[in-house]
């Protein structure tokens, strides 16, 4: 099984692709793997599968929670990682039950590899937000 950070690694990377393709979920996981491991067949990452699926299945309201803290920016604007990166963490964040400060920091180190380092500036900012506006846990 792998790491949940490799999970969530690959999970931005099925993320980006359904982005840009805007294709159904099944055939953006499908190609991830079909792309990785042309003639192996490995065994699916079912947390990497469960962030990519979660996140869009409740993509609307993730989206709303994103604009109603990323001050001047548009959806549409941001950089596609950046944006994929805020979607898979907030859902992560809102409906997976990890707790806020770990999935920041997951967050602004897939920033570090994948964007810039303003993007884990304006990533921690609005991610921090979307933490302060949820209820605390009990």
């Amino acid at each position: 099984m792998p790491s949940r950070r490799r999970s969530r690694q690959r999970a931005l990377q099925i993320l980006f692709l359904w982005d840009a393709r805007r294709q159904p979920v099944e055939d953006a996981i499908n190609a991830f793997y079909d792309t990785l491991f042309a003639d192996e067949h490995p065994e699916r990452d079912w947390f990497a599968t469960e962030l990519v699926r979660g996140t869009i299945e409740h993509l609307e309201e993730v989206d709303e929670r994103i604009r109603r803290h990323a001050e001047h920016w548009r959806m549409e604007r941001m950089p596609a990682v950046d944006r994929n990166i805020l979607r898979q963490s907030v859902y992560e964040m809102t409906h997976e039950g990890t707790p806020a400060a770990v999935v920041i920091d997951e967050a602004l180190e897939l920033a570090r590899k994948f964007s810039s380092e303003e993007s884990v500036h304006f990533l921690n900012g609005v991610l921090d937000a979307v933490h302060r506006e949820l209820p605390a846990p009990l």
